[in-house]
């Protein structure tokens, strides 16, 4: 499983946070259709350009509370002082990724900024694992 933790300010467009994704699927060397769930926190769960790229893609959306994303802090790579701010967590985008795709999960792309727009990338490795790849 591929997760793409998504941010962004607030009425960024979904073709805004589409263009992170993209960005950050490139720089993971991976297609956009590899991507299989995106995950945000509860600070935006009513951020329109998310839901609508969601439903674009058709992919689930997973909107995670602070207690999931602040387990996953420990293993984010990059830092934001506008996400510690707002959400008390380094990346909002890593920490998302991170927490969906479990506890042991990689980030293959790290916080990728683009209008106004953040996301990362993490792969679980308890599927490949499963899959004996």
């Amino acid at each position: 499983m591929i997760v793409a933790g998504l941010g962004c300010r607030k009425g960024t467009s979904a073709e805004s946070i589409l263009s992170a994704l993209e960005a950050a699927c490139a720089a993971a060397g991976i297609s956009r259709e590899s991507v299989t769930a995106l995950a945000t926190g509860e600070i935006k769960r009513h951020e329109a350009g998310i839901i609508e790229l969601a439903g674009k893609l058709g992919l689930p959306l997973h909107v995670l509370d602070d207690a999931m994303l602040k387990q996953a802090e420990g293993r984010t790579k990059t830092v934001s002082q506008h996400s510690l701010a707002q959400t008390a967590t380094p990346s909002l985008s890593e920490a998302a990724a991170l927490a969906l795709a479990g506890e042991e999960a990689e980030l293959i792309a790290p916080r990728l900024i683009a209008d106004g727009a953040t996301c990362a990338l993490a792969r679980s490795k308890e599927l490949f694992m499963k899959d004996g790849a």
